[in-house]
């Protein structure tokens, strides 16, 4: 079989038979990889801990039919141990690693950039630089902006007049004008506006320095924004901990 080695953050397991497990891995020049990782659920394992979610590991494997068998495992950055001692991280990065897995649905196409994306927000989050809630509403606006749908915060997504605007619409791409704005849509205060465009952008003094009002409003426009445009439930954004 085969033989390949590259860089992967592990984004989930399941049990397989008695001993082992099933891997779903996103690498650095594979896309995302499912492999057999054998024996790692035994106590002796050498590799189990490794093989984690939120692990950044260096991977050895054999490339099979189906899946992959994972043959050879050294940490590269024990991200998964940093983040478990603190639960809103947890919750953070679990809601990370799931949207990866959605928004990257076909295996062994390179995804480099979201891999990027993920490999930079779990190290943030481990190293707790800024709210963890925010760390993931970054890496939130971010990913689906790889993915082509990244929402406008300051012109019109509908008809593209200057802004800026006081309307958001989930299903709409973002901000509206008033002639575009249909009945119903959110009216989230200016300064969530600011702070949705510094979550995208990566301007981080703004973002460090909003009130935690705007940061709410903030966080339940982009989780609805995700759960749309995914168009599958996103099921551990529920479980988040911004307290």
């Amino acid at each position: 079989m085969p033989l390949y080695r590259d860089d992967a953050i592990v984004l989930r397991t399941h049990k397989l038979g008695e001993a082992d497990r099933i891997v779903t891995m996103l690498t650095r020049r594979h896309g995302k990889v499912r492999a057999v990782a054998k024996g790692v659920r035994r106590t002796s394992s050498r590799i189990g801990s490794r093989m984690e979610p939120f692990m950044l590991v260096d991977v050895q494997l054999y490339e099979g039919r189906n899946l992959d068998i994972v043959s050879q495992v050294e940490t590269r950055e024990p991200y998964a141990r940093r983040i478990a001692e603190d639960y809103a991280k947890f919750t953070a990065a679990t809601a990370m690693v799931e949207t990866a897995d959605k928004l990257v649905d076909h295996e062994r196409e390179p995804a480099w950039d979201h891999y990027r994306l993920l490999h930079g927000a779990l190290g943030s989050l481990s190293r707790g630089e800024h709210d963890a809630g925010m760390v993931l509403d970054a890496f939130l606006l971010r990913s689906l902006s790889l993915a082509g749908y990244e929402p406008s915060f300051t012109d019109c997504a509908s008809c593209g007049r200057p802004g800026p605007h006081r309307a958001f619409v989930v299903g709409g791409g973002g901000a509206v004008c008033e002639s575009c704005r249909p009945p119903g849509a959110a009216a989230p205060a200016p300064e969530t506006f600011s702070l949705l465009e510094a979550l995208l952008a990566g301007d981080w003094r703004t973002a460090d320095a909003s009130e935690a009002r705007h940061r709410r409003d903030a966080a339940g426009l982009i989780a609805a924004y995700t759960q749309f445009h995914l168009e599958r439930k996103v099921r551990s954004l529920g479980h988040v901990d911004r307290s």
